[in-house]
């Protein structure tokens, strides 16, 4: 069975981690299978939205401690060889959600802990079950974030914070992660996947070619001075704004002024 699940209802795909029993712990098998699974929807111009989700009752639980204790798999080698299969394996997850141009949501059925808590963060926005924990727990095993979390951490919660966890590699609950802007909403267990769905079609609805541009001009500004994210913006403007996707939703809301 795949480690990781694909499905297009529409305009929207779920990509789902599949080892239940592992509580979706990364394997090389899944790594190359979430980066498979992201080509697909981009390559799919039917897809304007992904859900990220979790099988069974967590989200992703990072790492396999047992694989890092006999240091097997993605965990084995000499120094040397580690760095390159971090390098070649599951750094390659951050950097194709770095190019990936869709909208992406975590629906976060459950613990997203270690390099699970990298995935949801990797994600644009992120719905939260009430019972799911979050932690950068990477201490608690003697090593650091090697998998793009602690990057994304900082720019989702900011320096200070994330630097609070991931020294004290602590767990926290959904409603302190909503408190810290982690997560965008927290919801009942049970509601995870149809919020996410609801969040993903309003985002669906919009002219996709601007949603993606946005996007693009958000990331690409977030860490710049105002003169290069004025510039930036300005050159996708020019490029948006001569789109037939851009006339069409003007004169739609025109016609819908006159009604």
């Amino acid at each position: 069975m795949a480690d990781v699940l694909y499905d297009r209802d529409g305009t929207i795909a779920t990509i789902t981690l599949n080892r239940p029993d592992a509580r979706n712990a990364y394997s090389a098998t899944m790594v190359e299978e979430i980066v498979g699974a992201l080509d697909r929807a981009e390559a799919d111009e039917e897809v304007r939205v992904v859900i990220f989700t979790g099988a069974g009752s967590a989200f992703c639980a990072g790492g396999d401690l047992k694989a890092m204790r006999d240091r097997s798999g993605m965990f084995g080698g000499d120094p040397i060889e580690l760095r390159e299969k971090y390098l070649r394996g599951i750094q390659t997850i951050p950097r194709r959600f770095d190019s990936f141009e869709k909208p992406t949501i975590a629906a976060i059925n459950g613990a997203a802990v270690g390099a699970g808590l990298g995935l949801a963060l990797a994600c644009d926005l992120r719905i939260s079950s009430d019972r799911a924990k979050f932690g950068s727990t990477f201490a608690r095993v003697g090593v650091i974030p090697g998998d793009g979390g602690a990057y994304f951490l900082t720019r989702v919660v900011g320096f200070a914070r994330a630097l609070e966890l991931i020294l004290t590699a602590r767990i926290i609950d959904a409603d302190e992660a909503l408190d810290i802007d982690l997560v965008h909403q927290v919801v009942a267990d049970d509601e995870v996947m149809d919020t996410a769905g609801e969040l993903a079609a309003e985002i669906a609805a919009l002219p996709p070619k601007a949603v993606r541009t946005a996007k693009a001009a958000l990331y690409r500004s977030v860490d710049r001075d105002l003169e290069t994210a004025l510039q930036i913006t300005a050159a996708l403007q020019g490029l948006i704004q001569r789109t037939d996707e851009h006339q069409e939703a003007v004169e739609a809301l025109l016609d819908s002024l006159h009604d």
